[in-house]
Formats: structure tokens, sequence, C-alpha cells
């Protein structure tokens, strides 16, 4: 073996394949090293992306809620003038039957100035 060794074109395949392993061993270094890195850039990028992407979802959900509350808020204005026109209408109608039930004209089949001016009012 060690004869083999000795030979001329058997020291240069050892030292052509040393030569190899050494610069495969390199290669892989250095390849592992910017795998490494772009791993490290990439993530950085994608947890960037997220975070502006939570942001956003945050701030339409914001924009929903004060939505949201904004059209509560007129639905109860809205409300509160639907029960206030309610409430006023009750008594105008209150007030038209008071005043037919007081007029001494009510039984006569032709209708006087205040029935005309009650059946206007309605109008």
């Amino acid at each position: 073996m060690i004869a083999l060794l000795a030979a001329p074109a058997a020291r240069y395949l050892l030292g052509a394949l040393a030569a190899f392993v050494a610069l495969w061993a390199v290669y892989t270094y250095v390849d592992h090293k910017g795998y490494q890195r772009a791993a490290m850039e990439y993530t950085l990028k994608i947890e960037r992306i997220h975070a502006e992407y939570k942001d956003a979802a945050d701030q339409e959900t914001e924009r929903q809620r004060l939505a949201n509350d904004l059209s509560k808020q007129r639905e109860a204005l809205r409300i509160a003038k639907m029960q206030a026109d309610n409430q006023s209408l009750q008594e105008q109608i209150e007030e038209l039957e008071r005043e037919a039930s007081q007029d001494p004209d009510a039984g006569k089949p032709v209708l006087g100035a205040p029935s005309v001016r009650r059946i206007n009012k309605v109008r």
C-alpha cells in the first residue's frame, strides 16, 4: 500500500482528491453561511410584513368600531326624534278628540266651522 502511495501518479491523485475535499468543505461552509444570512433576512422581512398586516387589521377593526358607534348614535337620535314626533301626534289626537267631544254642534248633520278646522288640522 505504501508503495502505491509513493508513486507520483498516486500522489497527484491523492493531492487532487484532498484539494477537491478542501474546496467542497469551503464551498459547503460558505454556502451554509449564505443560506443562514438569507434565511435571517427573509425571516425579518416576513416578521415585518406580519406586523404591518396586524397593524392594518387593528386599524380596520378600530375604524369599524368607530363607524358602528357613530351609527348607533345616529340611530338613538332618530329613535328619540320618532318618539317625540309620536308623542306630539298623540297629544294632537287627544286635543282634537277633546275638542270634538266639547263641540256643541257635534250631533248636527252639517259640519260647523270648528269641525272643519279640526278636519283641516288632521290633513
